[in-house]
């Protein structure tokens, strides 16, 4: 493993570096780039808001170089009546991957489901992204195959 300092989480000065990452997610995950104001836009969900939802978790060298983040925030299921964690992102820089820096975001967020009282965490990958399948099933997570849609809506 990486000499990794600690998973913590995000400060107001971490989210210019957590946009860059998310940027990287992105093109990783061949999607459209984040806003061009995302920093801005997490720091009123993260530190703006009296009672934010949203976790921003990172992973930080022993250097202090931020290489990692992990986003999460509480949702309801229908069908069983009751909330659960939803991992939004979990990302790390490809030099920093397969060096166990994963499992501890992974850790952190269990951890952030433990301390909400919530029971389970949700996640999805793109089915082609074999080697995340394969880090979700070594930690014994479960998958399904459902494909994601999003509807834009006007104002």
């Amino acid at each position: 493993m990486t000499a990794v300092a600690r998973v913590r989480a995000a400060e107001r000065s971490d989210l210019s570096r957590v946009a860059e990452l998310a940027a990287a997610h992105a093109e990783y995950e061949r999607a459209a780039p984040p806003v061009p104001d995302l920093a801005e836009r997490l720091a009123v969900l993260l530190f703006d808001t009296p009672a934010p939802r949203l976790c921003c978790l990172v992973a930080e060298t022993a250097g202090g170089e931020v290489v990692g983040y992990a986003t999460c925030s509480p949702e309801f299921s229908t069908w069983e009546g009751r909330e659960y964690l939803y991992l939004d992102c979990l990302f790390l820089t490809p030099g920093h991957r397969g060096l166990g820096l994963g499992a501890l975001l992974m850790d952190a967020v269990t951890d952030r489901a433990r301390d909400l009282g919530l029971s389970e965490v949700q996640w999805q990958t793109p089915a082609w992204n074999d080697g995340a399948i394969r880090f979700y099933a070594r930690l014994g997570a479960l998958g399904t195959d459902k494909r994601r849609f999003s509807l834009h809506v006007s104002s």
